[in-house]
């Protein structure tokens, strides 16, 4: 598996509606966080090794109602 988080701006008054849509819209998605600063979300998710990032960001975040733009980073590993 590997893990991308997806930082998500959203309109203005909707970041709670997006964040319960991404929850309840995309299999993938493990976590979504509230942050402070330039984006009001971070979603982890999990993608099959094989998944291309940009296709699954492009067509299954970016697509959903409210959101005006997003900043993927791809994780390389966890350390526990």
């Amino acid at each position: 598996m590997r893990t991308i988080f997806v930082k998500i701006k959203c309109e203005l008054g909707k970041a709670y509606e997006v964040a319960d849509s991404v929850v309840q819209s995309v299999d993938e998605v493990s976590e979504v966080y509230s942050t402070s600063g330039d984006y009001d979300l971070m979603v982890k998710c999990y993608l099959q090794d094989d998944a291309d990032v940009g296709r699954f960001v492009t067509e299954q975040v970016q697509t959903l109602p409210h959101i005006k733009d997003t900043f993927t980073l791809i994780a390389f590993k966890a350390f526990q």
